[in-house]
């Protein structure tokens, strides 16, 4: 019995027959071209942006150009520390000869446990792999669909709600005007910036972003930047 369900790969284990190694390298074009604009506009309209765009340099919000991996990073990395995420990512990562939504979905539950995915995280890797695979996902579609469409289509696979979806939009898509309210980092960072750390609502948030529009997310990146000087690549 244990031996056989060592061999049950994740699609067998989900209903479905079986039919994206390392994560992939940042592309040579990966930094939005809108950068610069949205800095030096920001930096006009609001004092803290002025502040602090320039303590990062050249540092820019940055793409691997992977849909499927972006959200399977987005979900390894649910309700974890990211120095524990990326230690799980890296052994989930070289289970597949390369990470393809087909090749997740031929890997064996219990290696996939074994790298220190909890059992409902395999769950949501496999549904995203089926979602994928399945033509479920309009992803030819994205670049002219609006924020919203997308984040609907996206939070119908398990696993990936609001957040997710924004964090998708900004790090993958590369939306420039996303305001990820439900993102803790960022209400810290309002808080601490502009508040002097003192408690900050979703509406302080809001009223905080009207100046930033229609650069947002540029915003956003620079107030997890304030909290974190390490640039996070999803």
């Amino acid at each position: 019995m244990a031996a056989a369900k060592k061999t049950t790969s994740a699609a067998a284990q989900a209903g479905t027959p079986a039919s994206p190694g390392v994560h992939p390298d940042i592309r040579p074009d990966a930094r939005p071209g809108y950068w610069a604009e949205a800095c030096k506009q920001l930096m006009k309209k609001d004092r803290v942006m002025k502040r602090l765009i320039p303590q990062s340099g050249n540092a820019t919000l940055q793409t691997r150009g992977d849909a499927f991996t972006t959200l399977a990073r987005s979900i390894v990395g649910q309700q974890i520390s990211v120095k524990a995420a990326q230690t799980v990512w890296e052994r989930f990562a070289l289970l597949p000869c390369s990470m393809k939504p087909a090749n997740v979905l031929k890997l064996r539950i219990d290696d996939m446990r074994a790298a220190g995915l909890s059992a409902r995280k395999v769950d949501y890797l496999v549904d995203l792999s089926m979602h994928f695979e399945s033509g479920q996902l309009h992803v030819k579609d994205w670049a002219a669909m609006d924020d919203e469409a997308i984040i609907a289509e996206l939070v119908a696979i398990r696993g990936i709600g609001r957040w997710t979806a924004e964090m998708f939009l900004i790090f993958y898509l590369m939306r420039p005007n996303v305001l990820p309210l439900d993102d803790l980092g960022l209400i810290n960072g309002i808080s601490l910036n502009y508040f002097s750390g003192d408690p900050v609502s979703r509406s302080d948030a809001r009223e905080v972003a009207q100046a930033w529009k229609p650069w947002c997310s540029v915003a956003t990146w620079y107030i997890w930047r304030s909290l974190d000087p390490l640039p996070v690549v999803y």
